[in-house]
């Protein structure tokens, strides 16, 4: 597929530019473009194009606000130290993304287009991927577009790919963050849409992290569904338990997100000799492991904040600190890794590290 171009009316002074990229704050500026595909079912994917960003027209029966027809991915642009700018697994977020569609029965996007999309965004706004330790935070997304009140899936989306320079997610000052148990609100449930990205998903998380702010608490975390008895994840992050011994357990797939950060901390723990389970692990044994030092350190992480430690957890009627509190050797070694590989400052010989040349 060809991409037009639109030319830029009036794109942001690089001195601007600079200025926004030198402390970027997580999703609250966004760079001067974006990428625009179209569907419908008499032309499949067309009229794709690298426009300026701004915002849709879009009818009051759209069918994303009636009936949620909605994913998206989350991803990052590296600028290395010898000036290569980079993404990390941008064909797993594409298949991911894919595999979103399907679930909510929404056209899916080639991942070689998908990766098209977001190397054309970043080729356009390349002076926006910060130095350092920032990154260009890219969030590809889709959405049903057609206007009408039917029940059924819509027969006409837009897929868009925006982005905004970004920094620490819970700001450098931190060096672990606290958790709340939500034993009232549930993420997901065996055949629902747990693993698939799409909003609702997030929507239902927010009154229980609302609460988890008013405890205190930087994040919330989620028991399973059917029984409030198995860890799963937090909103917006997976999650894992490192024990003495130096193995790693974390909650299986299923109903939760298959994260693409997720899966390389695996690879990278089992490269480094590290076992680790991806089993059920029970708030209960947590408590336990924790109180008698099985447990040594936790770890939540994702696209966005990338590795958190977790050093204290709290919930209705007690809670408990893991480990010293602080953020352990384990979770240490495994950023500083990922980190690496990201950034281009160790050989990739995973085929993680995807350069975005300048064509």
């Amino acid at each position: 597929m060809i991409f037009k171009s639109v030319p830029h009316p009036s794109p942001t002074p690089p001195a601007r530019v600079k200025a926004l990229v030198a402390a970027p704050k997580f999703g609250s500026v966004f760079t001067d473009h974006m990428v625009v595909i179209r569907w419908n079912e008499e032309q499949g994917w067309h009229d794709a194009q690298v426009c300026a960003r701004g915002p849709f027209s879009l009818d009051p029966a759209c069918a994303v606000f009636h009936y949620a027809q909605e994913v998206f991915e989350g991803m990052k642009a590296y600028r290395c130290d010898d000036g290569r700018i980079a993404l990390f697994r941008p064909f797993e977020n594409a298949r991911r993304f894919a595999l979103s569609a399907q679930r909510l029965a929404m056209p899916q996007l080639d991942p070689a287009m998908f990766v098209a999309a977001v190397e054309m965004l970043v080729r356009a706004d390349v002076a926006w991927v910060p130095d350092g330790k920032g990154s260009l935070y890219l969030r590809p997304f889709m959405f049903a577009s057609e206007a009408f009140l039917g029940m059924r899936a819509a027969r006409e989306y837009i897929f868009c790919v925006i982005a905004s320079p970004a920094g620490a997610y819970f700001g450098s000052e931190r060096d672990t963050i606290s958790l709340w148990v939500s034993k009232e609100y549930s993420r997901a449930a065996k055949g629902g849409t747990g693993a698939a990205k799409c909003g609702g998903n997030y929507a239902g998380t927010l009154l229980a992290l609302r609460q988890a702010a008013a405890e205190g608490c930087d994040q919330a975390i989620f028991l399973d569904a059917a029984e409030q008895k198995w860890v799963e994840e937090l909103g917006g992050m997976n999650v894992f338990f490192v024990m003495r011994d130096g193995s790693m357990i974390t909650p299986p797939l299923g109903a939760i997100l298959a994260g693409v950060t997720r899966d390389a901390i695996i690879s990278l723990a089992r490269d480094g000799g590290m076992s680790v389970e991806e089993r059920r692990y029970s708030f209960e044994q947590w408590c336990c492991d924790a109180e008698d030092g099985h447990l040594t350190e936790v770890f939540a992480c994702g696209t966005a904040a990338v590795i958190a430690g977790v050093g204290k957890v709290r919930f209705c009627g007690g809670g408990f600190t893991i480990g010293s509190g602080r953020s352990g050797a384990v979770t240490a070694a495994l950023t500083s890794r990922l980190e690496a590989i990201q950034r281009g400052r160790e050989p990739d010989r995973l085929g993680w590290f995807h350069e975005v040349t300048s064509q």
